[in-house]
């Protein structure tokens, strides 16, 4: 097994994993290696692994350099060890499949192995602690649905009809096989966020995205009546004002805001 990982400047580094989830779209490690550098890494056997000029390309100005190590043979055991339940609240308990379900809290699973969002990162995190402290209240549309996660927790604290899009059909087939290891209905399906116009809405929405697409989501407007609310995530701290600017000429209004250490997450709401 081989472990690729790029080390790009810290504030292109939301830039940077974009374009490396175009490459990966199984998920990328993320792992702070201090000062202004931030390290992604994928994992593969020879020839899985995304070539050397895409890498490249895909970090562009922002690449500080590029390492390949071999992994140990007890690599795929030691990799469940960075895979651990956690609790959201006292309503959700998101796990990998091979940890045991919580006693009282709703469970969730999710396999790690398949596409990005595990609920272990700050982004989803924030995310799913924002949704857990809302009453279920419609239809819900997860934008850049990935493994599923939280159109999958909304589906379980009651929400529905619950879709998601991605571009990825690997994180579309992905949302749809968790769905149905979790018994909930889930709808996904692909569209691109950049190209495709605008956005698939419902009164609330769910947005756990890199700045470069929340803004194009802004820009590009929702098909339909924008949400009552939306949940947005994948914010670097100092990128939250920018982008809950952005959704203000769509009516939406900040009521909340969460961080977790440089991340941020928001809720807008529209007045009733």
């Amino acid at each position: 097994m081989i472990r690729l990982a790029v080390r790009v400047r810290r504030e292109d580094a939301d830039v940077v994993l974009a374009e490396l989830l175009e490459l990966a779209p199984g998920g990328v490690e993320e792992a702070d290696v201090g000062g202004d550098v931030v390290e992604y890494a994928v994992y593969g056997a020879p020839g899985e692994l995304p070539d050397l000029p895409a890498v490249h390309a895909a970090a562009g100005g922002a690449l500080v350099e590029v390492v390949t190590t071999e992994v140990a043979d007890d690599w795929a055991d030691r990799w469940r060890q960075f895979h651990r339940p956690i609790a959201i609240g006292d309503r959700l308990y998101v796990r990998p499949p091979w940890e045991p379900a919580h006693a009282t809290l709703l469970d969730l699973v999710i396999d790690p192995g398949q596409a990005f969002g595990t609920g272990a990162h700050h982004t989803t995190r924030l995310c799913l602690e924002l949704l857990a402290e809302r009453e279920p209240d419609g239809a819900v549309m997860d934008l850049g649905c990935g493994s599923g996660v939280l159109a999958i927790a909304a589906a379980k604290l009651g929400w529905g009809p619950v879709a998601g899009v991605d571009h990825e059909l690997e994180s579309v087939r992905a949302t749809a096989e968790n769905a149905q290891a979790n018994e909930v209905e889930v709808a996904a399906s692909r569209f691109d966020l950049i190209r495709g116009g605008p956005a698939p809405t419902a009164p609330l929405v769910l947005a756990n995205l890199l700045r470069p697409l929340l803004l194009c989501v802004a820009r590009a407007g929702f098909d339909g009546e924008p949400p009552q609310l939306l949940i947005a995530s994948g914010l670097l701290s100092h990128e939250a004002d920018e982008v809950a600017a952005a959704f203000a000429p769509h009516g939406l209004q900040e009521t909340d805001r969460r961080q977790s250490a440089e991340w941020s997450a928001l809720a807008l709401r529209r007045p009733v």
